[in-house]
């Protein structure tokens, strides 16, 4: 694909995030509160408030989240809001991740939620006819399409469609049209610059009358205050404030207030975002917005020329969903996710650093002190890491997993680890001198919750190019939180380029085994809590290592990454009040795994669920009895699936649906505990 437009892509992702990360921490503000005490939101504010910067928020968990739907459905040539529908199912946490749940007939996210479990499939889902008009013409279909308008560069018609698709899970009516003809704006403007002739290309996807109605009032408006953004949204409030309509978060006083927001900005696109930000309304959605299509616009050049909002940043965001070992992520692996829908071809490194400025979270490290170090990555072409001091080492690191000291309290926030015990991981390096030294380092998590550092491995580099494995030894089933690099020299002035890094494989050996609690009364430690699903209650056990509890269908617990390929799992488990319970593997999500179910107290049955679809692959009578341990061994090698219980061969079958994914436990309506948990590569 042509460069230009791949960075207009990751331009687009970074413009989102930084856009959202500006608004986030006075959403819900009066404008008279953001006036009072900021005047205008035009630099990062969430530290001035006690908060995180990088958070979990539903504009970025909902916009690339449910864009996975794409590749979930094989890169279908139509996109069914059907199928998008069927993502929400798999990614959501009920009650946790990603929505506002305020309740059926007030969160409009919660209720089309509500009415996919139910069994009603999208569109109507979000239709007007079922929901009511206040409820479907609400913001939600506007915050999520931006990934989805990106898949089509130059192509508004198919952007248009496929965001459509997209929103009427939720919504209709003047949502619906409004999140159309943005998504139609953000694919013309990888071409077209002019916010006019933007608009006026585009207006064919509107065909509310009141809609170009507004479209037409918010431009005149804009014409008569081109300097003052203020008096514009003044006479903006007059005509569509909230006091206008019903409902929490209506899609009609933030549509105009993106378009306002891209009309008096023109082509600074900081100045775009920080009018989105400071107007109240919904101003991590809008900024979102502004920031995504102005990304694509104005191209990487706009977003530099305040470079502090790409510093502090540092392509960093959270997906949080179902699919835990894809919750830390980077604008640069959202934008492959991207390219991958449109091209067919998966990045293998993880940190490839492809795109110019791109870092994917690599800064100085906070937790190990060192020298100063320039990072730069001028080309898209590697990190490149200049050191000047040979008297103190520099240390750089990016998050492999939740740092517990920096999480919001008011978005729920859970993932797993992206590395593990038992992975290689492989550094491909340019060294300016002979004689640097690197060393690779994880910082992990104790029992006793406190941060350790773990060095690797201390590399003597030879000048020039090298590709070097190193292996992560045991943690005793602790999560790492971070990896970095440190680097010493006796050079007065040396350079690294780190050309990528990659851990894109199964660990040899990850085990979380016995009891692993400090103390009864801290039954969440942070060993635990890499673990994500939607058992309403899991924890830690008093005697074994894991309860399971789940009062309905499908409670699923999972850790691991879409990395894990073939792999054994064994673990012990007992039996107590269930349908049926068992264990899950090469699971991405809720419902897109292998199950092997105990049921009934006479049935061993292993099956392939794929969103509701769930397909029988093997079934054999088994007797078994509550309170008694079983030990379970499941191994996925390539197509080849086997089960062992109690040392015994029980099954096998062959069936290559899914390659890869994580591994953990189901239980149908009851609850199951279960000792050790261990991961080998076959």
């Amino acid at each position: 694909m042509d460069t230009v437009i791949r960075n207009k892509i990751y331009a687009g992702v970074l413009g989102k995030i930084i856009g959202v990360y500006l608004g986030r921490p006075v959403e819900g503000w009066s404008y008279q509160a953001i006036q009072d005490r900021f005047g205008e939101v035009d630099r990062y504010v969430a530290s001035d408030l006690g908060i995180p910067l990088i958070v979990a928020d539903d504009d970025i968990s909902g916009t690339f989240g449910f864009f996975r739907s794409v590749a979930d459905h094989d890169f279908p040539e139509q996109l069914s809001s059907r199928m998008v529908g069927e993502s929400w199912l798999n990614y959501i946490i009920e009650d946790k991740t990603i929505l506002w749940w305020g309740g059926l007939g007030r969160s409009t996210e919660h209720t089309a939620y509500l009415r996919l479990k139910e069994g009603i499939q999208s569109p109507e889902s979000g239709s007007m006819k079922l929901n009511g008009k206040t409820l479907s013409e609400q913001i939600g279909a506007q915050i999520f399409i931006d990934a989805f308008a990106m898949m089509y560069p130059n192509d508004p018609e198919k952007a248009s469609r496929y965001v459509t698709e997209a929103a009427r899970v939720s919504h209709d009516g003047l949502a619906v049209e409004a999140a159309a003809f943005l998504g139609a704006m953000e694919a013309d403007a990888f071409s077209v610059r002019d916010i006019d002739q933007l608009i006026d290309r585009n207006l064919r996807f509107v065909t509310s009358p009141y809609l170009l109605k507004v479209i037409d009032d918010v431009r005149s408006i804009c014409s008569k205050h081109p300097g003052n953004w203020r008096e514009a949204r003044k006479d903006i409030d007059a005509l569509y404030g909230y006091d206008k309509f019903s409902g929490p978060c209506h899609i009609i006083p933030n549509h105009a207030m993106v378009l306002a927001s891209l009309l008096l900005g023109g082509d600074d696109f900081h100045r775009s975002i920080t009018i989105a930000s400071s107007a109240a309304w919904d101003t991590d959605c809008n900024a979102g917005n502004v920031g995504c299509l102005n990304g694509i616009r104005l191209g990487l050049e706009g977003i530099n020329e305040k470079p502090f909002l790409r510093e502090e940043v540092a392509d960093r965001m959270l997906v949080v969903t179902a699919d835990g070992g894809s919750c830390i992520t980077d604008a640069v692996s959202q934008s492959e996710m991207i390219l991958q829908a449109i091209e067919g071809k998966k990045q293998d490194a993880r940190f490839s650093f492809s795109f110019p400025g791109s870092s994917q979270g690599f800064t100085a490290c906070p937790y190990v002190e060192g020298g100063l170090a320039t990072i730069s990555n001028e080309k898209g072409e590697g990190l490149d890491i200049a050191v000047s001091s040979t008297q103190c080492p520099v240390a750089i690191s990016t998050p492999t997993f939740l740092d517990f000291n920096e999480l919001a309290k008011n978005f729920s926030t859970i993932a797993s680890p992206t590395l593990y015990e038992g992975q290689e991981i492989t550094l491909k390096l340019v060294c300016a001198h002979e004689g640097l030294l690197v060393t690779p380092y994880v910082l992990f998590y104790t029992r006793e919750q406190q941060v350790e550092s773990l060095d690797l491995q201390r590399l003597q580099l030879v000048k020039g190019y090298q590709q070097i494995v190193i292996e992560v030894p045991s943690l005793k089933g602790m999560p790492i939180f971070r990896f970095g690099l440190r680097i010493e020299t006796t050079q007065k002035n040396d350079s690294l380029v780190v050309k990528s890094i990659s851990w894109a494989n199964t660990p040899k050996r990850f085990a979380q085994e016995g009891m692993m609690l400090v103390s009864i009364w801290e039954t969440r430690p942070y060993w635990f809590q890499s673990w994500v699903g939607s058992a309403k209650q899991f924890a830690a056990d008093f005697l074994h290592t894991y309860c399971i509890s789940h009062p309905e269908k499908g409670g699923v617990v999972t850790i691991g990454t879409q990395d894990w390929t073939d792999y054994r799992l064994t673990t012990n488990l007992l039996f107590s009040l269930h349908e049926s319970a068992g264990v899950v593997f090469r699971s991405k999500g809720l419902q897109i795994h292998y199950a092997l179910k105990f049921e009934g107290a006479s049935t061993l049955s292993l099956v392939y669920q794929n969103h509701g679809n769930c397909k029988l692959l093997k079934e054999v009578p088994f007797s078994y009895e509550q309170d008694r341990l079983y030990n379970v061994v499941v191994e996925a090698d390539g197509p080849d699936l086997s089960v062992w219980i109690d040392g015994k061969l029980i099954m096998e079958c062959i069936d290559d649906s899914l390659q890869c994914g994580g591994a953990g436990y189901i239980v149908d309506e009851g609850t199951m505990v279960a000792r050790d948990f261990i991961i080998e590569r076959c």
